[in-house]
C-alpha cells in the first residue's frame, strides 16, 4: 500500500457567510410566523386535600354546589345545582344559564368572590367534569366575546 504525499493536501476552508445568511433567514422566518395565542384555560381550581378533615375558610358569599352523577358506565346521569335538578338534552347549557342568573351576569365581568364546588362521582368520565367547569366559568357570546362568570372552582373530596 502506497501512502500519498501529505505535503500537497488541500486545506478545507469553511465559508461562514452563507451559514450566517441561512441562520438569519431562519430567524426572520420564525419571527414572522410566530403567533401569540391566549392560554386555553386559566382556571382557579383547588383540588381537595389528602385529609378531608381540613376545612376551608368561610367566605361571605354562599358556596354553590354542583353535583354530577354518573351511570354505571361512566356517562352523565344527572346534573344538580344546589337543590335544582337540571334535566334535558342540554344540562350544561342549563347550568350555565342558572350560574348566569345567580351571578347576575349581564354581559359584564363575572364574580371573583363566588365559589363553586363540584361533587362528581368517581366513575364519571372526565369530559363531563370539564363541560361543567366550562359552563361555570364563562361563555362566549354571539359576537365572539368571552365573558367570565365564576373564577373560583373547587372539587369536593371523595367520601371515605
Amino acid at each position: 500500500m502506497k501512502i500519498r504525499n501529505t505535503e500537497h493536501r488541500e486545506t478545507v476552508v469553511l465559508q461562514m457567510t452563507p451559514m450566517i445568511d441561512i441562520v438569519f433567514q431562519l430567524l426572520v422566518f420564525f419571527v414572522f410566523t410566530f403567533k401569540i395565542v391566549l392560554p386555553e384555560g386559566d382556571f382557579n381550581i383547588r383540588m381537595p386535600s389528602a385529609s378531608a378533615s381540613q376545612t376551608s375558610q368561610p367566605s361571605e358569599t354562599p358556596l354553590l354546589k354542583v353535583r354530577l352523577r354518573a351511570t354505571p358506565t361512566g356517562e352523565l346521569a344527572r346534573v344538580q345545582l344546589g337543590d335544582v335538578v337540571l334535566d334535558g338534552s342540554t344540562p350544561f347549557a342549563q347550568l350555565n344559564q342558572e350560574i348566569r342568573n345567580l351571578v347576575g351576569d349581564s354581559g359584564g365581568p363575572g364574580s371573583t368572590e363566588q365559589e363553586v364546588e363540584i361533587e362528581a362521582d368517581y366513575d364519571l368520565k372526565y369530559r363531563y367534569a370539564m363541560n361543567a367547569i366550562t359552563a361555570i366559568t364563562g361563555y362566549v357570546d354571539d359576537n365572539g366575546e368571552q365573558h367570565k362568570l365564576v373564577e373560583r372552582v373547587r372539587f369536593a373530596p371523595l367520601p371515605q
